[in-house]
């Protein structure tokens, strides 16, 4: 049925959906300048139905690339691409105001945003027991998301195609590019961008963040000592042993009150009163959370911790507010009258231990290249991790590791290339690099 519905895309033209035009958003700004598009894309023979925002390119949107986003969790919504990264407006963290974003991605690429899987955010599902996704599920609907895009937008198709993403989301990216090669799909597929993305648990994750920790102070010599004499992993894949474990919890102890999403950056912490939210939305009170926590935020990096040690930081309460707001919602055309929230516990999850390292040699052997970025002060996905995965794939260097530079000759991170994937640290930054250094990015 898609392979149809994309031959069919090729022959047909259709309009823009004029019903899902946006011109001007409460609180948030206007669109006049560029065309922005939000509504739904049906996922055929499910019901469910994901949300999407599209924002036409301020340069050429005729001939510039469309980038797919998604943001990770999973669970989490897209919106915190298009509301607090590389957006036309962005919100800083901690406020509750946009401000015109000098950065946007939208300058040169068409953005398309959609947050999935259903469920998540704006997306949603209807019936009895389809809220259980893994990876290969989600990678299914998100495909046929696309396809639907497509319909849509049917111009689009044949410009250069880039799946984008952070986080969770080194799953979501990778998986949809291998859906697309697997379907044998007539889009024009150039490469995929991931920003501290997880890929391989052997080496992301815990171990990275316990390897670095000792490089940035976080723990001391002789607890590291331990570590090495005992010959620890810390990987989620392997079962350690007792006094591994404990030494673990030791570590954990150490780094409850640190941002796991950057070591050096500021925590905003939260009260009772401030942790739900309430709005009428469609004529109902709802309730939502305002922020997340670590754990809510990425919850794969606690899937086996013993103890329930979780870093105070919250994230998000402004955009949270304002998605939930009345006439927000309408400005988006929103079907649905489930609250919107950062990350959901309202879907089930089951991430596989496989996770996406194996795409790789796909990817390469069909041409399509990677570019992993990697903020260096992140806990969460650290940019050593990436690396030893990087390395492990045995590919030949075809540019060595060298700075680059941005404004006033500063030193915005590091760059090195392979035969079929480029590495870049982004200096002096953390999880959510595009957010918080997006010169650099």
């Amino acid at each position: 049925v898609l392979l149809l519905t994309l031959a069919l895309i090729l022959v047909c033209g259709w309009s823009k959906p004029a019903q899902d035009r946006v011109l001007n958003v409460p609180y948030m700004g206007n669109f006049t300048d560029f065309e922005l598009y939000s509504g739904y894309l049906e996922i055929p023979g499910k019901q469910r139905k994901l949300h999407y925002i599209f924002a036409e390119s301020q340069h050429s949107p005729k001939s510039d690339p469309l980038v797919l986003w998604f943001n990770g969790g999973p669970g989490c919504s897209s919106m915190l691409g298009f509301a607090q990264e590389h957006g036309p407006y962005s919100m800083p963290d901690g406020e509750d105001k946009f401000y015109k974003n000098p950065n946007s991605w939208n300058l040169e690429a068409n953005m398309l945003y959609i947050e999935s899987p259903a469920g998540v955010g704006y997306s949603y599902f209807w019936g009895k027991d389809i809220d259980h996704f893994n990876d290969t599920t989600s990678s299914e609907d998100n495909y046929a998301a696309l396809v639907a895009f497509f319909q849509k937008f049917p111009e689009y198709q044949a410009h250069d195609l880039f799946i984008s993403g952070e986080s969770y989301a080194g799953i979501y990216v990778p998986y949809l590019a291998w859906q697309i090669i697997e379907h044998g799909s007539q889009f024009n597929l150039k490469g995929i961008i991931v920003g501290n993305g997880v890929t391989n648990y052997t080496y992301d994750c815990n171990p990275a963040y316990i390897n670095m920790g000792f490089w940035h102070n976080l723990y001391g010599t002789e607890l590291r000592d331990k570590m090495i004499k005992l010959g620890c992993k810390f990987t989620n894949l392997e079962t350690e042993s007792k006094e591994c474990e404990e030494l673990e919890r030791q570590f954990d102890r150490l780094v409850s009150k640190v941002n796991v999403y950057d070591v050096y950056r500021h925590c905003y912490y939260e009260n009772e009163t401030d942790r739900m939210g309430s709005a009428v939305i469609n004529g109902e009170l709802q309730t939502y959370k305002r922020g997340m926590t670590a754990q809510e935020y990425t919850p794969f990096l606690f899937k086996n911790k013993k103890d329930n040690i979780t870093p105070p930081c919250v994230y998000g309460k402004g955009t949270t507010d304002f998605f939930n707001k009345q006439e927000v919602r309408d400005a988006f055309h929103v079907e649905t009258k489930q609250p919107w929230e950062m990350c959901t516990s309202r879907i089930h999850y089951s991430t596989g231990e496989k996770a996406s390292y194996w795409i790789y040699p796909i990817l390469k052997k069909n041409n399509i290249r990677a570019l992993h970025f990697s903020g260096n002060a992140d806990g969460a996905v650290p940019t050593q991790g990436t690396r030893e995965w990087i390395n492990s794939l045995g590919w030949k260097t075809t540019r060595p590791y060298a700075p680059f530079y941005i404004e006033n000759k500063q030193v915005g991170g590091f760059v090195e290339e392979y035969e079929g994937i480029t590495f870049t640290s982004i200096q002096g930054i953390g999880h959510m690099a595009a957010q918080w250094s997006p010169v650099a990015t």
